[in-house]
Parts: structure tokens; C-alpha cells; sequence
């Protein structure tokens, strides 16, 4: 299966680490990023989309057909804005793009990246965590092919990455360590990329993958659907 990919989230970590997974694989024969800001890669099966208002997509709508995979990997932290603008920022924006998506691709398969604790019962304590549950479940709801809510938590950077988070890179030596002792929170970025690309290709089990579903999709040792 050749995959015609959208991706967003391209200038930060996740998005970026998708991206070099997207551009290794050679089943991936088109790849757009829709951004407000140039990613700073150049590739033959590459295109940048910079766009200021993820909210307005009419007047690109044109230039996001013909697609049959999206990964959403643009997001911001809770900590230090309102709670109205982080839900405008994860649930408005992502729907406002989803939506058009799933109307202009309805073969898309839409992979979001959400993060280990989100509350897919919208009803805990964390702001935070209700807002991205509210945001899964309006996805799953949508009229892509298949949809898959991607819940990964502590990653190593993929090598060569230009985009790491501080905290990352201070704890990166600790990766071996974290990895043997709390197997449900860590991964590679690689892992992550991998996977999205295999839930297209192949499908998953169940749409919310957290991070041991994210590694075993990776390494093939599932059973998929």
C-alpha cells in the first residue's frame, strides 16, 4: 500500500520524529506538511502547506485532497495558558481540521497523538486529560476509514532530531533505565512513527493505542484486524 500523508506538528518533537519515519519508509510516496512555520527538510516526496488558521482551511481545501493517511501531531502544553484557549487549541483546531479531512479524504485513516493519561470518560480530575479524551472520542466519531488515538508517553528522540524538548535531552541517558523498569511509559520516537505508518497499512485491534500497544505495533507482534 503506497501512503499519501498529511502531517502535522512538523516543527516539534513528535511531528518531526513521525516526519523521519514517513521519509525512510519507501511506502510513503507523497507527504504534505500543513504548518504555520517552513519545517527546514527538503525531499523529493516532500511538500510544505503553510497555513496561519487551522479554523479556515477553505481556501486550501484543493491542496489537501488526494490523501489517504493524516498524522496529527500538532499540540500544545496546558501549562502556562487558559483553559479556554487549550481547548480551542486541542479540541477546535484539531476538529476544524479533522472534519475537513474526513470530507475531502473519506478513505483517510487519521492518527492523533494524544499522551499516556488522557481520560477518554471526559469526567476526571485533569483539564487537561478531559479536554484530549473529548477530543478522541469526537475523532472516533468521524467518517475516516479508520481512526486511531496514539497515547505515547516518555520517547527518545530519534538521532539527528532538531526538535527535542529541554527535558528530553537532559534525561536522555536514562532512557536504557526507564525503559526496563516502566515499560508502559516509554518508547522511542521511531516506535511511535513506525507504528502510525503500520496502523495504516495494516490496521490495529482497538482505535486507542497506549504505549505497549504503540511498541508491540511496532515490532509486529500483534494480532491486527
Amino acid at each position: 500500500m503506497k501512503i499519501r500523508v498529511i502531517i502535522t506538528g512538523a516543527t516539534g518533537m513528535v511531528g518531526e520524529g513521525v516526519l523521519l519515519e514517513c521519509l525512510r519508509d519507501p511506502n510513503v510516496e507523497r507527504i504534505l506538511l500543513l504548518g504555520r512555520k517552513p519545517s527546514g527538510y527538503a525531499h523529493p516526496k516532500l511538500r510544505e502547506l503553510l497555513h496561519p488558521d487551522f479554523q479556515q482551511l477553505a481556501a486550501v481545501e484543493a491542496d489537501l485532497a488526494g490523501y489517504n493517511a493524516c498524522f496529527y501531531c500538532a499540540g500544545v502544553s496546558s501549562l502556562g495558558i487558559s483553559q479556554a484557549e487549550y481547548e480551542r487549541i486541542t479540541y477546535d483546531t484539531t476538529l476544524a481540521v479533522a472534519q475537513t479531512l474526513a470530507r475531502l479524504n473519506p478513505d483517510m485513516v487519521f492518527c492523533y497523538v494524544t499522551g499516556a493519561g488522557t481520560d477518554g470518560t471526559e469526567r476526571g480530575r485533569s483539564h487537561w486529560a478531559r479536554t484530549k479524551g473529548r477530543t478522541e472520542n469526537a475523532l472516533l466519531r468521524l467518517p475516516f476509514r479508520a481512526a486511531y488515538m496514539f497515547r505515547p508517553g516518555f520517547m527518545r528522540a530519534t538521532p539527528g532530531q532538531r526538535n527535542v524538548l529541554g527535558l528530553y535531552k537532559f534525561v536522555s541517558w536514562l532512557y536504557p533505565i526507564f525503559r526496563k523498569l516502566t515499560t508502559k511509559y516509554v518508547s522511542t520516537m521511531a516506535e511511535v512513527g513506525v507504528a502510525m505508518l503500520k496502523a495504516v497499512q495494516q490496521g490495529y485491534s482497538k482505535p486507542v493505542l497506549e504505549v505497549r500497544d504503540i511498541v508491540a505495533l511496532a515490532a509486529d507482534k500483534v494480532s491486527v484486524n
